[in-house]
């Protein structure tokens, strides 16, 4: 049944402790990903066959009801993804066509409990928020990180953890652990996600104390990133901890060198489903998702994929996310 936006709204908040240090991530090419016989992560191989045999789940009448009618009565729920080639997250079949990954996954479990037929739609990162705006998608679940400024724009209802990683090449001997370390290092990371704000964010700290500056830097796509960090042309490339760990899994070519939340040091950072604000859309979202985390889909999900860490109990509506940069 239905919850209330109040409860769901409960702060996720927990301190961390100087040893969980924001880190950057990598975001691995198509070939990169693990198939069957082919290199392994904890033991973990990965369908890369277009024939996935999803995890389903059955609709849920009372769920249903509470979507917006252009919705139901439309009888298909438009989903935005990311073009950019994210295994695990969203990266495309052996066919080269077909949209496969944790991200698709949850869409299609959220829209079987809607009773809805899920219909991938994969875009550009700035058209994905082009798109809710102006209502050509629903909902986009794409790795998105609820911050308190997209917020402003956008409903969120939550369902995985935020964690962010920094690669390295194998061997670096670096800990990436607060500010400091990355002084004067050649960062990569993708313009417009949270973790260029929080690397801006860092940057700015160690310039005020005298060290420094991050020298930032940006690729056009993740064959150049990794082209660049293992010829040594940049030091670290911070990311997704999911994308990260599975290239230095499949690879051996990289490292993870500290992770963070995505929300920054005091609070759990959340990755949630996008909606446009008060389009309707976000409490049976929630809902769908608290379905499939009670039935126990959502678990098989993760676990299929190898992000059973970055499970959550419950999906919050427009918990606390990541601050506003200040000054």
């Amino acid at each position: 049944m239905p919850t209330s936006i109040t409860r769901r709204a409960t702060a996720t908040a927990l301190g961390l402790t100087a040893a969980l240090l924001l880190a950057a991530c990598g975001n691995p090419t198509d070939g990169g990903a693990r198939g069957e016989g082919g290199a392994e992560d904890s033991g973990t191989k990965i369908n890369l066959s277009p024939d996935q045999n999803r995890v389903t789940t059955a609709k849920v009448d009372s769920i249903a009801a509470g979507l917006p009618a252009r919705v139901r009565e439309r009888g298909t729920l438009e989903i935005a993804g990311s073009s950019r080639s994210e295994a695990p997250l969203t990266f495309h079949a052996d066919d080269d066509k077909t949209v496969i990954g944790v991200e698709p996954d949850i869409a299609h479990l959220v829209a079987d409990v809607l009773g809805l037929e899920p219909r991938f739609n994969v875009v550009s990162w700035e058209n994905i928020f082009l798109g809710l705006d102006s209502a050509k998608f629903d909902v986009a679940i794409s790795n998105i990180t609820d911050t308190e400024e997209r917020k402003e724009k956008y409903d969120f209802a939550t369902y995985r953890k935020d964690n962010l990683a920094f690669a390295a090449k194998k061997g670096s001997g670096w800990k990436i652990a607060k500010p400091e370390d990355v002084a004067g290092r050649t960062v990569a990371v993708s313009s417009g996600t949270n973790q260029e704000k929080l690397l801006i964010q860092w940057s700015e700290e160690v310039r005020k104390a005298g060290l420094e500056p991050v020298d930032i830097k940006y690729y056009q796509n993740d064959s150049d990133t990794y082209l660049a960090l293992l010829s040594g042309r940049i030091d670290l490339y911070l990311g997704p901890n999911p994308t990260a760990a599975h290239y230095a899994a499949s690879t051996g070519k990289t490292e993870v060198v500290g992770t963070h939340s995505g929300a920054g040091a005091t609070l759990q950072g959340l990755i949630g489903a996008a909606t446009k604000k008060d389009s309707g859309l976000v409490e049976p979202l929630a809902d769908a998702l608290d379905e499939i985390i009670r039935n126990g889909t959502y678990a098989k999900v993760l676990k299929r994929w190898d992000l059973s860490d970055e499970a959550v109990t419950t999906s919050e509506i427009n918990p606390p996310g990541l601050p506003k940069t200040t000054g």
